[in-house]
């Protein structure tokens, strides 16, 4: 057995369990956290032993090393006990014994220091122990010795302090309160300004927190002296370093990465940001001999360094704290830099796409591991075709939404996300990303959009209609029927209907409101035209006739484990909708790592329909199906009414000659159908007739 890999197990880091991977090889012990990235190693060589330990609900590994740490790790199961004793015993040489514990909880008992470990016991039996390293301060009383602790913001339950009582003796010649103190401060981590500092930065501009601050940088730590506040940093707690340079080419950021954060009344900082100027050279001395510069940094540091500012503190921190300094990927942007010019929520920033990961500088700086990221998007901007939104979503469910990005970065960014693998949500496996068709085809401002294309498209048909309409006026329509009492083409021509050769002189006073009457009725016409759906539309939207014989696609591996396991995830998450249901089973299916059982059923239920597609094809299903259909349509064709297309029959009649008794005889749902005259129609009726009466008696 080479490794052992183990997900979801927890190390004890300052007083919290952190989730994490836990990693053994025959070489040393890794151990991943899950939510900082960070990787903590533990070499066999410098294990003294290990023991096997029983915790709350579950079980935990307990390693104690030669140079006096405790390294524990707790999520493991009962029945892991042999296997890892095995692996303990095969390649590191070590029996694993299980400790006991002392569950009487009495709150005295005997205090052992052994290495930076306190132990408490109760009747030679461990009750609980305590890391020195955890320990932030120690006081000392009559009879008494306070511990202060370190505090960690993911911790649900902060210890904040100890008290230890020590009796006096008066036959011991030291005294025990004092032995007690000196025991737990040789091993504590108590920042205490001792000494000269190794290196003296002054008047740094600091964007997080805000200000100028003289920077100190001792051996264990380093310091921030502003006009205001006062900090003190322990170099343990700096997780990562970027040297970033800004989009003018004239500034350099230098962000340090903390964990714990360093606090400003209820305010966290999680980054220091600080802004250098790039031509501000300086020359440092350090207080090294040439022997601590080769044995204990490896010559990794000269006794004189010179150069710019944040080159030289890079160096340093580098060095002493022991990280590396992570610089630029291979990104570059349009304008030749590796930043990319955006806003987060109502700031300004620049956004650095990394080997591993995004920083975003700097308020609030944001750093976000790829390996941390669900999916990536890219929207509008509110609407503009000259900038784009991009927005990340991370597997915790968080969201950051980078604005304001100028388009032509598109292209860029999105290669760069491509090359990474990174899951972009809005394009699919069959889908193209449309957006980046969009900004192909809007290079100009003032050039309008697909939407706006379109519109004058069909503004244009529709134009092109009215002038066939008018050209035609004349001629005889084919789906003319006078009888249709809605058709506003029979209105027309019952009004010309009463007229004779006699009206012809008065016809020409009567010619301008006919023009007005026929512009009123063309205006109703469009009117209806807008309201109709077109002919190709009302084809696309009929649907496919189902057709009963042909056989039932075969279902995928992911729908066959669905559809055994939807009445499971019903029941884990009672009130779930059934989209959700389809996404929960996603995650499911996605986490689930033996996947060839349901992979056999999906290749067995292919075969299954590709044998009943043959069989169904040479049948003639689909012949059959065409030919009935046909059969349908014609049918149809038969059973319509047959227009007619002229105005003589029998069945036409002006409504100016329809007499009264007809009329009465007609029922009052005929009549609220047919339309009603106009008044002006009535006065050119009476006028007329009254014109032709003249004419005759003269």
């Amino acid at each position: 057995m080479d490794f052992l890999e183990m997900n979801d197990i927890q190390a004890e880091i300052k007083g919290c369990l952190t989730p994490g991977r836990l990693k053994m090889t025959d070489q040393n012990i890794v151990f991943k956290n899950s939510k900082t990235g960070k990787v903590e190693q533990v070499n066999a060589a410098d294990m003294d032993f290990v023991n096997f330990q029983r915790f709350v609900g579950t079980y935990g590994i307990r390693i104690f090393m030669k140079n006096g740490t405790l390294h524990r790790f707790t999520g493991f199961k009962e029945s892991d006990q042999e296997k890892i004793a095995n692996f303990f015993k095969t390649n590191y040489g070590k029996d694993m014994l299980e400790k006991e514990l002392s569950v009487k909880g009495w709150n005295w008992g005997t205090v052992h220091f052994n290495g930076s470990v306190l132990s408490f016991d109760v009747e030679s039996k461990t009750s609980f122990e305590i890391p020195l390293n955890l320990v932030s301060q120690c006081n000392t009383g009559k009879n008494e010795v306070t511990l202060e602790f370190h505090q960690n913001d993911d911790a649900p339950v902060s210890l904040m302090e100890m008290r230890y009582h020590i009796p006096t003796t008066e036959s011991s010649e030291i005294d025990p309160v004092d032995a007690f103190y000196q025991n737990v401060i040789n091993k504590a981590s108590v920042i205490s300004v001792s000494g000269d500092a190794i290196a003296i930065f002054r008047e740094i501009h600091c964007l997080t927190p805000r200000g100028r601050y003289d920077i100190k940088i001792f051996q264990t730590f380093f310091q921030l002296h502003g006009k205001t506040f006062d900090y003190k940093i322990p170099m343990s707690t700096v997780l990562r370093l970027f040297l970033l340079p800004h989009k003018d080419n004239r500034q350099m950021f230098f962000v340090l990465s903390l964990d714990p954060p360093i606090k400003q009344g209820q305010t966290r900082y999680h980054y220091l940001v600080l802004l250098f100027q790039m031509e501000e050279e300086t020359n440092i001395e350090l207080p090294f001999s040439e022997e601590d510069l080769k044995t204990k940094y490896e010559n990794k540091l000269t006794k004189d360094l010179s150069g710019p500012v944040y080159e030289v503190m890079g160096k340093i921190m580098k060095v002493l704290i022991n990280r590396k300094l992570t610089g630029p990927g291979t990104f570059v942007g349009h304008s030749g830099t590796p930043a990319i010019s955006c806003s987060f929520k109502a700031a300004a920033g620049y956004l650095y796409p990394l080997e591993r990961g995004f920083i975003y500088v700097h308020k609030p700086p944001i750093h976000i591991r790829f390996e941390e990221i669900s999916s990536v998007n890219f929207a509008r901007s509110g609407g503009s075709t000259r900038s784009f939104d991009f927005e990340i979503e991370l597997k915790s469910g968080t969201q950051h939404t980078f604005s304001s990005i100028e388009k032509e970065e598109y292209n860029k960014l999105f290669e760069f996300i491509v090359a990474k693998k990174i899951h972009v949500k809005n394009t699919g496996k069959n889908d193209k990303n449309t957006y980046k068709d969009d900004f192909s085809d809007s290079d100009n401002e003032n050039e309008p959009d697909a939407y706006l294309a379109r519109v004058k498209a069909e503004a244009q048909e529709r134009d092109e209609g009215e002038d066939d309409d008018l050209s035609d006026e004349e001629s005889t329509d084919e789906d003319f029927n006078p009888v249709e009492p809605e058709s506003d083409v029979a209105e027309e021509y019952d009004s010309n209907a009463a007229s004779d050769s006699s009206d012809s002189e008065a016809g020409s006073d009567a010619s301008g409101e006919k023009e007005k009457e026929k512009k009123k009725k063309k205006k109703e016409k469009e009117k209806k035209r807008e309201k109709k759906p077109s002919s190709s539309s009302s084809k696309s939207k009929k649907k496919k006739e189902r057709d009963d014989g042909k056989p039932k696609r075969a279902a995928t591996a992911f729908m066959l484990w669905l559809n055994e396991n939807r009445e499971k995830i019903k029941k884990d998450n009672p009130g779930i909708t059934v989209t959700e249901i389809a996404k929960k089973g996603g995650e499911m299916w996605k986490e689930l790592k033996d996947k060839s059982i349901w992979e056999e059923k999906a290749n067995k239920d292919k075969e299954r329909y590709n044998e009943a597609m043959k069989s169904y094809k040479a049948e003639g299903g689909s012949k059959k199906k065409e030919s009935s259909s046909s059969n349908g349509t014609k049918r149809k064709k038969d059973a319509s009414p047959k227009k007619s297309t002229s105005m003589s029959g029998s069945g036409f009649k002006s409504k100016e000659y329809i007499s009264e008794e007809d009329s009465t005889s007609e029922s009052e749902s005929e009549k609220k159908k047919k339309p009603k005259k106009d008044k002006k129609e009535e006065k050119e009726a009476s006028s007329d007739n009254e014109s032709s009466a003249a004419e005759e008696s003269d």
